[in-house]
């Protein structure tokens, strides 16, 4: 590379660099202000140091999943979940299902394979609770009158 070329290049580069840090330098007054910016705590007296926890770097966990009604996202879930219950996948069949039963409590179809997914784990109580909200969702449905039996077999 000519030197034509890269004087110019590198003092844009620089140039970017150094904006980066103004406006990194500039935005650390505004977390403070928030409260988002923590400042490095004093070790207590006695010269022992405590150890500090870091926080929780997997979101799952760290933070509840908050569900509002989205029918879209619900189907999605129901999609995942089939395509689980096809593969033998249950677990995860009926955690999709679960999901989409979460974004959308009205989806009688996710109710039923929630059910099937329960009762293919040998989880008598749940794939029971599943079937009875389905008959809730959908009381005339064409195979009520067989989920009304699965409830009874179930139940015993």
């Amino acid at each position: 590379m000519s030197r034509r070329v890269f004087v110019p290049l590198l003092a844009v580069v620089l140039g970017i660099f150094a904006q980066a840090q103004q406006q990194q330098e500039s935005r650390q007054p505004q977390l403070k202000e928030r409260g988002q910016h923590k400042e490095p705590e004093a070790q207590p007296s006695g010269g022992k140091v405590e150890e500090q926890v870091p926080p929780e770097e997997d979101e799952a966990v760290a933070v509840k999943k908050e569900y509002a009604f989205n029918p879209l996202q619900a189907q999605k879930e129901l999609q995942i979940g089939n395509y689980y219950f096809k593969k033998g996948s249950y677990r995860a069949a009926a955690n999709r299902f679960q999901e989409a039963t979460r974004w959308d409590s009205s989806l009688a179809d996710a109710w039923l394979r929630l059910g099937e997914a329960r009762e293919k784990q040998k989880d008598r109580k749940g794939a029971r609770e599943a079937y009875a909200k389905y008959l809730e969702v959908a009381p005339d449905s064409k195979n009520a009158s067989v989920i009304r039996k699965k409830i009874d077999q179930l139940g015993r």
